[in-house]
């Protein structure tokens, strides 16, 4: 199986922690020249020094904020303007819980500009540069809540499941170019996301952390939370040449937990 991701050059967002990081640090590993993409230029900096290089790679980093999509549409022209891109990384943090009767307009609006917005901007940024290069690989990190709506979750239920859709769209029209487009799902997964949404969730209830955390485990078959490497394992086989034939569709990676086949 063809895992190389030598001279390929990816771009990652939301790539200083978490999710985003790892895949950064997994497409490193085999060989990818990565791009980081986040609003805080000393943590990008930091990160970029800890990707591995033993196969020359050269990693760099672009700061921009998803709340500004102008800024976003900046920085991307930048960059495919001196190198091409072979594998699109689009992630960006969720938006606040709560349920989406109490939501605002604003929440909504806020969040599909920094999330579909975002990523339409991304994509229609680097498939110039993907169909030149005959390679593509764009690849979404959404939510399970695409499957299955998650309580407490409304706004976010409602904008992931927008990029659900218009992925699915875009790898319609664009995998006559060897471009896919598909999408990971993580499930409960061991980041400072999930950590803000338990003290949160807690703090709602008026209850313990630990009983929250554990009532969530629960809910996974395998009785555990995820890293965030695992999301990251299915991420990079996706941008490698191995996953040429798998295109437009949603991959759950969460142990299990999602009510649906």
């Amino acid at each position: 199986m063809n895992l190389s991701l030598e001279g390929k050059y990816a771009v990652i967002c939301g790539s200083t922690q978490g999710i985003g990081y790892a895949i950064a640090e997994e497409l490193a590993l085999l060989g990818a020249n990565c791009t980081l993409v986040a609003r805080n230029e000393d943590a990008l900096k930091k990160a970029v020094q800890s990707l591995d290089s033993t196969l020359r790679q050269q990693h760099d980093y672009l700061v921009a904020d998803f709340s500004t999509p102008e800024e976003v549409s900046k920085v991307i022209a930048l960059r495919v303007a001196n190198n091409p891109v072979h594998i699109l990384i689009n992630n960006s943090g969720g938006p606040a819980a709560g349920p989406i009767i109490e939501a605002t307009e604003a929440a909504f609006l806020n969040t599909f500009n920094q999330h579909l917005i975002c990523n339409h901007i991304l994509t229609k940024a680097v498939v110039p540069s993907m169909k030149k290069e005959g390679y593509g690989r764009i690849i979404n990190i959404i939510s399970t809540s695409v499957k299955i709506p998650l309580k407490n979750l409304g706004v976010s239920n409602t904008i992931r499941g927008a990029v659900a859709s218009w992925a699915k769209s875009m790898a319609n029209e664009l995998g006559q170019f060897n471009i896919t487009v598909n999408n990971v799902l993580p499930g409960f997964t061991g980041t400072q996301r999930l950590s803000t949404l338990i003290e949160n969730m807690a703090k709602r209830g008026n209850t313990l952390v630990d009983i929250i955390e554990k009532n969530m485990v629960e809910e996974v078959p395998m009785k555990r939370f995820a890293d965030a490497s695992e999301i990251a394992a299915v991420a990079a086989f996706l941008a490698s040449p191995a996953a040429s034939y798998v295109n437009g569709v949603s991959i759950p990676v969460d142990g299990g937990r999602t009510g649906s086949i």
